[in-house]
């Protein structure tokens, strides 16, 4: 027996949705009546205290630079050490004086293959 008329029906989702929206009604409404309306956050208001945040935070960054560069400006020049070896000079290079090592110009054969490297 068919009565023409769609049978309606409450699903479990259409309840959520009705309690989640009715907790944020409540939740937006009792936030305005405890803080009050000028003090309710907003994305604004976000917005404004994250550009004070970065403002204050580059205001810190460049007073420490200027400590650091005053820093530099006052402390004495000091001499660097000469190195351990007379000889010594920066990695990779050699002095135009002193010929490489011997050990550097022989190639030993592969021991693998026994072969001579190609130079």
């Amino acid at each position: 027996m068919s009565t023409g008329q769609p049978t309606s029906t409450i699903g479990l989702t259409t309840i959520s949705r009705t309690v989640a929206s009715l907790a944020v009604g409540v939740v937006h409404t009792l936030e305005r009546a405890v803080v009050g309306e000028e003090r309710m956050r907003t994305a604004r208001g976000n917005a404004w205290e994250a550009v004070c945040a970065d403002r204050a935070r580059a205001a810190r960054r460049a007073e420490l630079d200027r400590l650091a560069a005053e820093l530099a400006a006052t402390r004495p020049a000091t001499t660097r050490p000469e190195t351990a070896r007379p000889d010594a000079t920066r990695a990779g290079t050699t002095r135009p004086d002193r010929p490489r090592s011997a050990h550097a110009t022989v190639t030993a054969p592969h021991p693998a293959t026994g072969r001579q490297p190609v130079s």
